[in-house]
């Protein structure tokens, strides 16, 4: 199982970092750019679907197509944790090395699609994001913020592959 999930969770922590670095350029190099949180959101379940693959290429070759839905579970989410660790560190070295000017970039262009609203909800949010970027000083709560964009995403999709592939033994559903 070791072997299984370092692959696959060093592929899928690869595609989420070049998504990541991508979409932050976008946001970042594109001041008129209108980002879509539907679609972000997709994206990242498209691309952690490859904990369901990793799954299913354990269940196959190492366990004889049999795996139980605590087993696939694990699997998946020992996947999950790896590709979000990925995110989690290549984020902390790229933000704090490359871009330590990020939130001055992002903070206005929230702002600009909160401002299509009322008054009251854009000061709202305003202060929102102020507290948010007071709170983005310390690096535990980058850690923890950037774990709570993709792992939770991981940890559903691994819910998901447990489910579709747990397959019992031939000989325990015919007893």
């Amino acid at each position: 199982m070791k072997r299984t999930v370092l692959i696959f969770g060093l592929v899928l922590g690869t595609i989420l970092c070049v998504n990541m670095v991508y979409m932050v350029n976008l946001c970042y190099t594109n001041p008129d750019f209108q980002s879509n949180d539907l679609v972000g959101y997709a994206a990242m379940v498209v691309i952690f679907s490859i904990i369901f693959f990793g799954v299913r290429d354990y269940r196959n070759k190492q366990l004889n197509g049999v795996i139980t839905f605590g087993k696939a579970f694990r699997t998946g989410a020992l996947i999950a944790l790896i590709g979000s660790t990925m995110y989690v560190v290549v984020w902390l070295f790229y933000y704090y090395l490359f871009v330590p000017d990020y939130l001055d970039k992002y903070i206005p262009h929230v702002l600009s699609e909160t401002a299509r609203n009322d008054a009251a909800e854009l000061a709202a949010k305003t202060q929102e994001m102020q507290n948010f970027k007071e709170m983005y000083r310390s690096p535990l709560f980058v850690v923890l913020i950037t774990y709570s964009e993709v792992l939770p995403i991981g940890l559903v999709v691994a819910l998901v592959s447990a489910l579709i592939l747990k397959k019992k033994n031939q000989l325990e559903i015919s007893a």
